[in-house]
């Protein structure tokens, strides 16, 4: 079997927060980000969005994986927060992008720390999550005269299916299942079609 990532939360939806401290606008915004190209166009998209804005500063975690940048602040004042708000509110592959327009009162260091770190763990508090759990790809092949009993058996089970393929003497089918399901499930095919059916597990 191919080694597969640990369940990890995440993001169910974009989500945003406003908050205005010392006359300066802070918008929070985060978004699920499964690559740092994905994250990456999030902020291109907010650049283009809030092109008047003093700063656009941001962190990201995927994985072992971690970026962040200042956009200008004073160093660690910024994306360091962001970063830790990410990991203190216990999310991954994440992308959070905080917009500020300046009111004219500066903040100080510890008062930007704040800003940023507190807004960012405040989107990510309120925003809903969705636990990701990593499923193992079975191909399963059948011939046509089991292709109903296959259908049968992949609604017993929470299943991906992929795109099918025709061949001339059945049918070959990539299957997404939890790895607490595949023994079960390729038991059960195997018993419905008195063996015919063909269950490889594909390592990617």
């Amino acid at each position: 079997m191919s080694e597969l990532s640990p369940p990890f939360v995440t993001l169910a939806a974009p989500h945003r927060h406003d908050a205005v401290i010392e006359n300066s606008e802070f918008l929070t915004f985060a978004e699920r980000a499964d690559t740092p190209e994905q994250a990456m166009a999030q902020l291109a998209a907010l650049r283009a969005r809030y092109p008047g804005a003093t700063h656009h500063c941001w962190a990201y975690q995927i994985g072992p994986a971690y970026r962040f940048h200042d956009d200008g602040e004073p160093g660690g004042t910024a994306g360091a927060p962001i970063l830790r708000a990410i990991g203190g509110q216990g999310v991954d592959h994440v992308m959070v992008v905080v917009v500020r327009f300046y009111g004219g009162v500066k903040l100080g260091t510890g008062g930007l720390a704040r800003a940023y770190g507190g807004g960012a763990a405040e989107c990510l508090r309120t925003a809903p999550k969705l636990q990701v759990r990593p499923r193992q790809t079975l191909n399963v092949q059948v011939g046509f005269d089991h292709l109903s009993t296959l259908y049968h058996q992949l609604g017993l089970f929470d299943t991906v299916r992929g795109e099918e393929t025709y061949t001339a003497g059945g049918v070959s089918l990539p299957v997404e299942l939890f790895p607490e399901d595949v023994a079960a499930f390729s038991t059960a095919l195997r018993d419905a079609t008195r063996g015919a059916a063909v269950v490889e597990e594909v390592t990617l």
